[in-house]
């Protein structure tokens, strides 16, 4: 069979294989994090957050149809267009891999490829490419409808369209596939903007195939150019073309009286003629690099034109309308993430800068009526703290402290250069790429968040090989089928990472430049998103999927890596022996490995917890409620929920990250779904950018409280001498006192059933509360406005998992019924002066959970993310614990037993968390008190195993001297083993306590020296 012909059927052989393997183990329904919107926003094209994904988008509409109007399988197939882009991301990859083995293995070109050869080549394509089909990143992504997949795709064709061009670059016509890439990364940046980074290598392989004379001093040059190409495409095409449109359309807006988009019109056709002009002067003199040039321009700006999606659907108002970009101010702004601020590069503050000095930077413009508006100016600051290079530049929330801990300074140090370059190598390098690389070669302890530690095992990598030594805690180890604990427990015992490492050698040693192709494309889809990226602390999630396109160029060197090895082999036996047994060997610790020990972490066919948890929240809300949430998981979901499945249409979800945006409060105004417009009254005019940003708290020493109607009406008034002037001469609002009042009208209560007839004995006169901030933002005002004019007409619900700071005060009001929080006007109880949270309206909350809710597979899938094992559990567990100690205060010990038995019903026996451990021991002592022997004991024994195995670890620990021993887990390890020795006591489990006082006594003599006597609080 032809070489041709083998190369390509191999190639597709390793789509279908992958393909089969993410269809196999494809999420069935929406997933954590982004997910929800974007599959949302593809299902009824919306636009998403910034900064935009409009081909992502319409290929996921595309995909959406083969639902056929079962909208529950839309996520399915949306996921799936995932999982087909990354098997066609393998293909792309093999083929890549096969075209740099092909150099590395015929001598001279046009030389024949003899039998060994090709089995050679063909072997180093299917292990490069099958082992990246498993590694742990690559895979997360490919069941999931998340841009990352596709992107991967773009950055593997455009990667497979060099090396074809440079195989054929002496043809006629070679350049079409330059013009090819070219128009692949204009489409990308509609998906994402990883694949921009390939352009310095692409640069390279042009100059090392077209150069004329070659040597290291051009050779720089043409990476610097490669570097200025990359610059202009993502600032100069993506960012300023917007940009100076929305001035041309400022001045024909404003100067010409003419419509919006007139002048961003006009400049695009200017642009337009510029571009036609150039390839027209190019053809008639000649001039086929000019040629060349305006071609790649002209095709990257086609592919950008998919952005005009944007503001068409942004003008239709859809339900999700990310910042409404409806204009070419807007537009500029959202393509540019201002609303997320900006990371400092080259030069920058420290962490402890004071600002010195303000300076008004470029005008900012709103849109208008007619006209665009002035909103105001962007702030310059000047610092008295400063560096080049300035990694640790950050002052909000606690990124100080953590910068000084993972330094170990004190709060008094002042950081220098070179604390700041240690930041950079041992925390950005480090712990936020290099622990990633690892995980996908070398192993990994388990899928705990890691960011904060560089020695602990929680989210660490590891081979594996000398684990067996260390006493690793069962909730690691533990992979007995069925087991939730410990399945992302995956020891590669660093055998890929040293195929691949072999492979990077041979490649350096025979193809130099090809090689060096290669680690530019390592480098700059690794180190080089870091350094520009320049993450300022701990963040939200890991964040190992940005490097995706790294782990694919090494895993040409695990490929490559087949070829080394048979050098080696064919010492002993023949050529085709050598090819032959080197592409087995390879296999086995490479694909056949990551395969048997990934899969584990990665089947999630039967994990239904997103949907499930987006579906309890809004269950749990009383009809037409308005639902606050905050973070990405509680309202990503939650959307999915309603935009697709059409779940609960009547709630109105307020995701209060995004209140902040007037655009965002304009649209709550309106209807969405079943849903009535938000009781609102602000004019746009009131709260329109730059207009009552923020209102500083000014203590007038108002007596009493005050009702929040006056009070919201005193800082939305444009009478002056409501007002405070400012030294620029300003007049702005001001909120006089933090003592807030609701007066209560029985019957809007009782009308519109916030309570039943039989709770009337409980409502308050008036729902008196302090305010807690010292400022009124967007969205606090907006809720004011919510609060002054509702009267009761829509229940006010607030997500259990919401920041405190974000109810503003209103903690003694709120209820529990279920996963939200209800406020309800009860007469606060004063006897409760801890958590207020921890209140429940029992019998609703109970039908809520017993009859309602559903409970993700979370018993029963084969696999939980970290997300549904570290989120939402303690959430699940929370909300039951709180349901039944509140149905017991409530005097309904029958139903309280109902629930824990329901508890145990549905939900597995993780134990990932002291915190966890805690809730359990509360959990028994609560089952014994209800006369349940059995589950009391199987809680106890639950607990206790999981503390005596984080007590041996410990021990093994301080045997060794280690330096990971956790003080605190001793302390509390030991702490909550005398509790459940007391409680299995109290409850005459004399069999259990013997056993549990013998642990203790152990425990208390190994620790001795620790302990100190000291015991923490419960």
């Amino acid at each position: 069979m032809q070489y041709k012909k083998i190369n390509n059927l191999l190639g597709w052989l390793c789509f279908v294989i992958a393909s089969v393997t993410y269809i196999l183990t494809l999420e069935p329904s929406v997933s954590f994090w982004d997910c929800g919107e974007f599959i949302s926003c593809a299902y009824r094209l919306q636009v998403a957050h910034q900064p935009g994904y409009p081909v992502f988008a319409m290929l996921g509409k595309a995909f959406s149809l083969l639902s056929f109007g079962n909208n529950a399988k839309v996520p399915y197939f949306t996921n799936m267009m995932s999982a087909l882009a990354s098997g066609a991301t393998i293909m792309f990859l093999f083929w890549t891999i096969t075209a740099l083995a092909k150099k590395l293995v015929i001598n001279k070109a046009g030389e024949a490829i003899d039998e060994a050869r090709t089995y050679l080549i063909m072997g180093a394509g299917l292990v490069g490419a099958l082992a990246f089909t498993y590694t742990d990143t690559f895979w997360f992504s490919a069941v999931e409808t998340i841009v990352f997949a596709i992107s991967s795709l773009c950055t593997a064709i455009v990667f497979w369209a060099i090396l074809k061009w440079d195989a054929h670059a002496d043809e006629p016509g070679a350049d079409r596939w330059i013009v090819f890439i070219a128009y692949v990364i204009g489409l990308s940046i509609g998906i994402h903007l990883l694949n921009l980074l390939t352009i310095p290598a692409i640069a390279i392989v042009y100059y090392f195939r077209r150069g004329k004379n070659v040597n290291v001093g051009s050779a720089i040059g043409t990476l610097l150019i490669g570097a200025l190409i990359l610059v202009l495409v993502q600032y100069g095409i993506r960012g300023y073309t917007i940009e100076i449109a929305a001035y041309f359309d400022l001045f024909f807006v404003n100067t010409l009286g003419l419509g919006f988009w007139s002048g961003a019109f006009v400049f695009f056709l200017l642009i337009a003629a510029i571009l036609v002009a150039g390839i027209w002067y190019s053809i008639k003199h000649r001039k086929p690099l000019l040629n060349l040039v305006f071609l790649c321009i002209t095709f990257v700006y086609l592919g950008y034109s998919s952005f005009a999606y944007i503001p068409i659907r942004a003008a239709a108002n859809p339900d999700l309308n990310n910042t409404h970009p409806d204009n070419a101010f807007t537009l500029y702004g959202y393509l540019n993430r201002v609303q997320y601020g900006e990371n400092p590069l080259l030069f920058g503050q420290y962490f402890d800068a004071k600002v010195i000095d303000q300076t008004d930077g470029s005008t900012l413009y709103r849109k208008g009526k007619t006209n665009y508006e002035v909103a105001g100016k962007k702030p310059v600051y000047v610092y008295d703290h400063t560096t080049i290079l300035p990694r640790m530049y950050s002052n909000e929330g606690q990124d100080p402290q953590f910068y000084r801990e993972w330094l170990q300074m004190s709060e008094s140090q002042v950081p220098t250069f070179a604390d700041n370059m240690k930041w950079m190598f041992s925390w950005q390098i480090y712990q936020m790429y290099v622990r990633y690389f690892l995980w996908n070669f070398v192993g990994r302890y388990s899928d705990a968040d890691g960011q904060q530690s560089m020695t602990a095992i929680d989210g660490n990598w590891t081979t594996g090989i000398f684990d067996g030594g260390k006493h690793l805690p069962k909730n690691i180890t533990d992979r007995k089928p069925g087991t939730i604990n410990g399945t992302t427990y995956t020891p590669l015992f660093a055998l890929p990472f040293i195929i691949g490492l072999l492979g990077a050698v041979y490649h350096f040693q025979r193809k130099k430049r090809d090689a060096l192709v290669v680690l530019l494309l390592f480098f700059f889809t690794g180190i080089a998103i870091v350094l520009y990226v320049n993450q300022p602390s701990i963040q939200p999630r890991e964040r190992d999927y940005s490097y995706v396109g790294s782990f694919y160029a090494f895993a040409i060197w695990i490929g490559l890596g087949v070829i080394a090895l048979a050098e080696l082999i064919r010492m002993k036996v023949s050529p085709k022996g050598a090819a032959i047994a080197a592409t087995a060997i390879c296999l086995f610790v490479g694909p056949a490995l990551l395969a048997k020990e990934e899969w584990k972490s990665h089947d999630r066919s039967t994990k239904m917890t997103p949907h499930d948890m987006a579906y309890d929240y809004l269950i749990s809300c009383p009809p037409n409620a308005i639902l606050f949430t905050y973070g990405d998981n509680d309202t990503y979901s939650l959307w999915y929920d309603q935009e697709v499945e059409g779940i609960r249409g009547d709630v109105r979800i307020v995701n209060l990250s995004l209140f902040t945006g007037d655009w965002y409060i304009r649209q709550m105004q309106g209807p969405m779904n079943q849903s009535a417009p938000l009781p609102i009254t602000m004019p746009f005019d009131k709260y329109k950018d730059g207009v009552r940003d923020v209102i500083y708290f000014d203590d007038k020493k108002v007596t009493g409280s005050t009702e929040v109607k006056d009070i919201f009406d005193f800082v939305t008034s444009d009478d002056k001498r409501t007002q405070v002037q400012y030294q620029s001469g300003d007049y702005g609002n001001y909120l006089p006192t933090k003592n807030f009042k609701i007066t209560i009208n029985p019957d809007d209560v009782l009308k519109n059933h916030v309570i039943t007839p039989d709770q009337k004995d409980r409502l308050a006169t008036t729902m008196e509360w302090k305010y807690t901030s010292n400022y009124i933002t967007k969205e606090n005002l907006a809720m004011l406005d919510i609060l002054s004019h509702n009267n009761w007409v829509r229940p006010i619900c607030f997500t259990t998992t919401i920041g405190q700071e974000n109810l503003i005060g209103l903690q003694p009001y709120l209820y529990k019924e279920g996963f939200v929080y209800h406020l309800i006007p009860f007469k606060p109880d004063t006897t409760n002066k801890g958590d207020q949270l921890g209140k429940i309206n029992s019998l609703v909350m109970y039908n809520n959970m017993m009859t309602k809710f559903k409970y993700g597979n979370f018993k029963t899938a084969k696999y939980l993310d970290h997300e549904s094992t570290t989120m939402f559990y303690p959430v699940m567990i929370t909300t039951f614990l709180d349901l039944t100690q509140g149905l017991i205060r409530d005097g309904h010990p029958d139903l309280a037993l109902k629930t824990l038995q329901k508890y145990d019903q549905v939900m597995p026996d993780i134990n990932n968390s002291l915190e966890i451990a805690d809730r359990k021991i509360i959990m028994a002592q609560t089952a014994y008190g209800l006369n349940d022997v059995v589950l009391a004991n199987k809680f106890v024994n639950s607990v206790d195993d999981y503390i005596t195995d984080q007590l041996d670890y410990n021990y093994a620990l301080m045997q060794s001297n280690s330096s990971d021993l956790s003080l605190r887990d001793v302390q509390y390890g030991v702490s909550f083993i005398n509790g459940l020795a007391s409680v299995t006591n109290e409850n005459h489990q004399t069999a259990l306590n013997k056993k549990i006082q013998q642990q203790l006594k152990d425990y208390e003599t190994k620790f001795a020296s620790v302990l100190q006597r000291q015991q923490p609080q419960q």
